[in-house]
């Protein structure tokens, strides 16, 4: 057991049921909302509680503290970055649909006004 800091290297209940992926997915989302939302917020989003979501931030945080120690400047793996890559092309496809229904709404527009002027 380390003194620094006793919880490393001491595992303590049992092993998560999801994936590493999904995981790192999920965290790569709440940190795409670029504290915009609540733990909680983009937990509901997908599927598990608050504090579940709070402890694999908490998680990723302290492993990409060790990863500064062995020499990786960034901080960020290439697992990392490709999760926050997919929650941003996520986030990016839902405004693409938003915007299409609005520029359909506006091209529509004239004709509706142009019925109700006569």
């Amino acid at each position: 057991m380390d003194l620094a800091d006793p919880r490393r290297g001491v595992l303590v209940g049992r092993k998560s049921p999801y994936p590493e992926e999904f995981m790192a997915d999920a965290v790569a989302l709440y940190r795409a909302a670029g504290g915009k939302r609540a733990y909680a917020a983009v937990a509901a989003d997908v599927g598990v509680t608050g504090e579940t979501l709070r402890s694999w931030v908490r998680q990723a945080d302290e492993h990409a503290g060790r990863d500064h120690s062995r020499g990786d400047p960034t901080g960020a793996s290439r697992d990392e970055e490709l999760a926050r890559l997919r929650a941003e092309n996520g986030q990016l496809r839902k405004a693409a649909k938003e915007w299409e229904l609005e520029r359909e709404i506006l091209r529509r527009a004239p004709a509706y006004f142009d019925q109700e002027m006569k």
